[in-house]
């Protein structure tokens, strides 16, 4: 597989960086320099190199990327499996370029255009068949990374076999949650989300509420990104806002319209993030905020009712159905923008879309929204739903009626909706079925369940364990849960485990923190020191199981979630890993197994090679574990030995899980426990290098006191404790490490450190 890309802005880039983290090659083409050299395409690799977020999931992955020019390296695309074009976003350029490259492209290779919203039709219309059948839509979202959807459009001539690879390529080695869209002006995402915008700014003026009062409606409070409406349009660029919603006007007939306020910014170059202001000015550490009435910025704080604030802890549905009856201008203001929200979307969806699947995955996965809007109006439920948009003067969309008490709903394990042309289907009709822990809870697969985990039958054999605490920790509850699925497996003889969980951001945040806290501040050191110890048990259960244990984490996968992990037979990760023994900072040092765990996979890592220095193995694990790193991605967990060679990665979340499984039906028909181990411990010699290492950070200002007691713990253990190097056991460094953790747990300043981490969710220096 080799992927060309043709225009290296900020998209092309984007997409290029995506396509070399999963490993592909890419050949990268741009207009050519001044000097006819590839320095733009080059200059596009940079950028990306320097992108805040990471576009990049490990910056080597650059070196998979082939800078060209369009004048002269044209036919570097030949080789190519897909070519994707993200050049501007005007036809007449578009076009102009399809010719040259159906001049040079092999009759196999796939093309495609990143458009976001020019019809595929306009775009190909003097193109001969065979270009056409072998034409897409391809529209990623900024940035390509981290956003989930890609809108993939069929042209009316496409090939259903160019539609099969792409879906292959985008969700499998991209990572893509693909939406089908109609070749219709906008697609999904954009026609619903743009709409979404200007109703927001247009209701803003007609409630005369501003736009920090706006923002603070529309983001997480109704299930939406912290962004919100302006500071996402600051982010995009109001100019680039002004673009999309004209084009929109013109091709559809609808009025996308930016107020005249906003194009006398587009005009004054104030055009969000990229130019220092828009709707926001960042001055210093201040944000001053835009008063559209007048064109001045200030610092304004945001006062909303007190009913809000009540509601903002509530889950998503009784939010909504809250905010929906609210008294005053914003609640006003928020009943017009949800209904009428709600009102389009059923109206135009047959236009844009095949499903309402569709509808809702294209604002969920593109805009970051935490339920589409046909998922949100069944949760407050379809009758209030008609009697408010009533109220609203609005008329009861088609869709509407026809679902009567519900758009989906769940029949024999499988959820069904009412189709866009009348009566119903089943979701999977339209989207392959995916192997979650809901799929296995709808489909009656529970083996074992309890408010704190469950045990879930996902077929060949192989159990999930599903952890279902507060940000997944692990306390002992979780902890005994775990220890009765091992029994389970054993003595029913299953193939293996899957350790893993549907949660959107995290796999675990490790150990439970309060649980800790309070039993320290009542002095249970007979019950801490039963719990630390039970905890790395389960670590080395989860090593010495006699049948294979692979864990699927994912997003933050922190302190005991790590540990667990590291002690898995395999690891099945996601692209997006953010992984890391962070314990210090909390003031305390890896306590289930994690501080030796890498003592020995680091140790074991250099025992071929017979003229390394052993203590090599030791900074590594003191400089990972003292300084809490964290990995930026999965590739990094790897770099970083949190992961092995062995350990494999899903670039699709979607397919975690299904991975996962995959991995224990392969390892479980000849597998055998990995053997206990011994090392030798450098004692004295390695305790000196790191207590100098300790004394320069104190010296230069960068460690507190506590800090370097911290790291003396972390020392200790990681050197087998004082005296001349010696052989040590696994449960020699687990005895050390328990009696660290519990020695830190006595002082006073690691427990303020708790107690300031449950109290504010930040780190404390002391």
């Amino acid at each position: 597989m080799i992927l060309g890309v043709v225009g290296a802005g900020t998209m092309g880039s984007g997409i290029a960086a995506l396509a070399a983290s999963a490993g592909i090659p890419v050949v990268l083409l741009d207009i050519p320099g001044e000097d006819g050299s590839d320095a733009p395409a080059r200059a596009g690799v940079q950028r990306a190199l320097k992108a805040r977020p990471a576009a990049f999931m490990h910056p080597d992955r650059a070196s998979l990327i082939q800078t060209g020019s369009l004048a002269s390296d044209l036919p570097l695309l030949a080789g190519c499996d897909l070519v994707i074009e993200a050049i501007v976003e005007k036809p007449e350029p578009k076009m102009e370029l399809y010719e040259r490259l159906e001049s040079v492209l092999g009759p196999q290779t796939i093309i495609a255009t990143n458009t976001s919203g020019i019809p595929l039709h306009l775009l190909t219309s003097n193109r001969s068949d065979g270009f056409r059948r072998r034409f897409i839509g391809m529209h990623f979202f900024n940035p390509p990374r981290y956003l989930h959807l890609l809108e993939v459009i069929p042209g009316a001539d496409t090939d259903d076999d160019v539609m099969s690879r792409v879906r292959t390529i985008a969700e499998r080695l991209l990572g893509k949650g693909i939406v089908v869209a109609k070749d219709v002006p906008g697609f999904i995402a954009n026609r619903l989300g743009v709409h979404g915008l200007m109703l927001a700014l247009r209701l803003m003026e007609k409630h005369d509420l501003t736009i920090g009062e706006v923002d603070a409606l529309t983001g997480q409070l109704i299930g939406r990104p912290k962004s919100a409406t302006f500071r996402t349009g600051d982010i995009t660029g109001l100019d680039v806002l002004q673009h999309v919603a004209r084009g929109l006007s013109e091709s559809t007939g609808e009025e996308f319209g930016m107020p005249a306020w906003v194009n006398a910014l587009v005009e004054q170059g104030r055009l969000g993030e990229k130019s220092g202001a828009g709707f926001y000015q960042k001055s210093g550490r201040e944000i001053r905020t835009l008063d559209w009435k007048t064109g001045e910025y200030a610092v304004r704080e945001v006062a909303l009712p007190d009913g809000i604030s009540a509601l903002a802890g509530l889950p998503l549905a009784e939010r909504l159905r809250g905010l929906l009856d609210l008294a005053g201008t914003h609640g006003d203001f928020l009943r017009d923008l949800l209904l009428n929200s709600y009102h389009y979307a059923l109206e135009r969806a047959p236009e844009l879309a095949f499903d309402l699947e569709s509808v809702d995955q294209a604002l969920e996965w593109g805009y970051g929204w935490e339920l589409g809007p046909v998922r949100q109006m069944d949760a407050i439920g379809l009758d209030r739903i008609r009697v408010q948009m009533k109220s609203l003067g609005l008329e009861e969309p088609a869709l509407l009626e026809q679902a009567g008490t519900a758009f989906r709903w769940v029949k024999d394990g499988e959820v069904h909706t009412i189709s866009l042309d009348g009566g119903t289907e089943a979701v999977q009709d339209r989207h392959p079925p995916r192997l979650t822990a809901a799929s296995l809870h709808r489909a009656g697969a529970v083996v074992f369940e309890s408010d704190h985990a469950a045990l879930l039958d996902m077929g060949e054999g192989v159990l999930l364990f599903e952890t279902r605490s507060r940000m997944n920790t692990l306390g002992a509850e979780v902890v005994d849960a775990l220890h009765g699925a091992l029994d389970r497996i054993e003595e029913e003889g299953y193939a293996g485990l899957v350790i893993g969980n549907d949660d959107a951001r995290t796999f675990s945040a490790g150990a439970n923190l309060k649980a800790v806290a309070v039993a320290a501040e009542a002095g249970e050191w007979k019950v801490l020191e039963e719990n630390i110890r039970a905890f790395q048990d389960t670590s080395m259960r989860l090593r010495g199981a006699p049948f294979p244990v692979v864990a699927a984490p994912f997003g933050l996968t922190l302190g005991g979630g790590c540990e667990f992990s590291l002690h898995c037979d395999a690891v099945q990760a996601h692209a997006e890993l953010y992984m890391g023994l962070v314990e210090v900072g909390v003031g305390v040092i890896p306590g289930g197994g994690g501080t030796k765990e890498l003592l020995f996979r680091f140790t074991r890592e250099l025992a071929p090679y017979a003229e390394a220095d052993p203590f090599e193995a030791v900074k590594r694990a003191f400089q990972l574990i003292a300084l809490a790193k964290t990995s930026g991605s999965a590739l990094e967990a790897r770099a970083m030995g949190l992961l092995r060679d062995s350990d494999r990665i899903s670039m699709n979340r979607d397919l975690l899980l299904e991975d996962a499984r995959q991995r224990v039906v392969n390892l479980a028909p000849d597998y055998l426990p990995p053997v206990p181990s011994r090392i030798t411990a450098l004692g004295n010699e390695a305790l000196g290098n790191l207590r100098y290492a300790l004394w320069s950070f104190r010296e230069a200002g960068q460690a507190s006191e506590h800090d370097v007691r911290i790291g003396e713990e972390v020392a200790l253990v990681l050197a087998g404790g004082e005296g001349p190097p010696h052989e040590v056991t696994e449960q020699d460094i687990l005895d050390l490490e328990r009696e660290a953790f519990l020695r830190l747990l006595g002082t006073r300043e690691t427990r303020e450190r708790i107690r300031h981490m449950l109290e504010t969710g930040k780190p404390l220096r002391n």
